[in-house]
C-alpha cells in the first residue's frame, strides 16, 4: 500500500482527466482522502461480478478492461492509461462489477469509496460535468462498436480498430506511430475475432504499404487513406 505522505502521491491526481478543473486546494484535499496502491503487470484490480463499489483513478501505468468467457477467451472492451477513471458504474448503481480490470504495466492507482465519490460529485460540479462527458463518450464508443460488430466483416473491423489506435497515437503529419505495438491477440480480443485473422489483414495492409510492422511499434503510413477505407464501409 502506498502511503499518502509519499511526495510522489502528493501530485499524482493532477493527471486524472475529470479532476482537471479542480482548484489546487480541492485537489490536495482529495488526494489525502484517496487510498493508494500499486499493482504489478497481470494483477487484477477489480474482478468481473465482484461486489464492491470503489472508484479507481490511474495515476501511472496502463490497464485493460476485459471479460472472460467460460472457455477462457478474453473479450477486451478498452485500454486504460494514466488519467483514466474506472469503477464508476458500480459506485453509481451499486450493482456488481460489469468487467474485470487488469494491470498491463506497473500501475499507481488511487481509489475512493462510493460514498466519498458521491459526496465529491455533490460538492464539485466541475467533476460532475466532466464525469457526464466521460460517460457520454463511452456510450458513443460502445454504440460504434455494436454497429461495427453487427454490420462489418472481420477485415473492416480490423481496419476500424487500427484507425482508432492511430488517431490516439503520436502523429507526424499523416503518419502515426502506435507504441507499443498491440499484439495480434490483443487486437483480436477487441473486435471479436481470432489472432490469425488479424495477422492476415495486417500482413495484407503491410504489403499494400499502408502500415509497417516493427518490433516495438506499428506505423500507420497514411492515416487519411485508412480513414477513407473505413468511411467507405461505415459512412463515418
Amino acid at each position: 500500500m502506498v502511503q499518502p505522505g509519499d511526495p510522489k502521491v502528493e501530485t499524482s491526481l493532477a493527471t486524472i482527466a475529470i479532476f482537471a478543473n479542480l482548484t489546487t486546494d480541492a485537489l490536495s484535499k482529495l488526494q489525502r482522502e484517496c487510498s493508494w496502491r500499486r499493482y504489478e503487470p497481470g494483477e487484477v484490480i477489480v474482478e468481473y461480478g465482484e461486489e464492491s463499489s470503489q472508484v479507481f483513478f490511474i495515476s501511472e501505468g496502463d490497464a485493460r478492461v476485459t471479460i472472460y468467457s467460460v472457455d477462457g477467451t478474453a473479450v477486451s472492451f478498452r485500454e486504460l492509461s494514466a488519467g483514466s477513471i474506472f469503477g464508476e458504474y458500480a459506485a453509481i448503481d451499486q450493482s456488481r462489477r460489469s468487467a474485470s480490470v487488469e494491470a498491463r504495466s506497473s500501475c499507481l492507482v488511487a481509489s475512493l469509496t462510493s460514498p466519498q465519490f458521491r459526496l465529491l460529485l455533490r460538492d464539485e460540479p466541475e467533476v460532475t460535468e466532466a464525469l457526464l462527458k466521460h460517460l457520454v463518450t463511452e456510450l458513443r464508443e460502445l454504440t460504434t462498436r455494436v454497429y461495427e460488430f453487427s454490420t462489418l466483416c472481420v477485415n473492416n473491423r480490423i481496419q476500424a480498430e487500427l484507425l482508432r489506435l492511430a488517431r490516439r497515437a503520436a502523429h507526424t503529419g499523416n503518419v502515426a506511430r502506435i507504441a507499443p505495438a498491440p499484439t495480434h491477440a490483443d487486437m483480436a480480443s477487441r473486435i471479436s475475432t481470432h489472432r490469425e485473422a488479424v495477422t492476415r489483414e495486417l500482413n495484407r495492409l503491410s504489403r499494400d504499404g499502408l502500415i509497417e510492422q516493427q518490433r516495438q511499434a506499428l506505423i500507420v503510413r497514411d492515416i487519411g487513406r485508412l480513414a477513407a477505407m473505413v468511411h467507405e464501409v461505415t459512412g463515418e
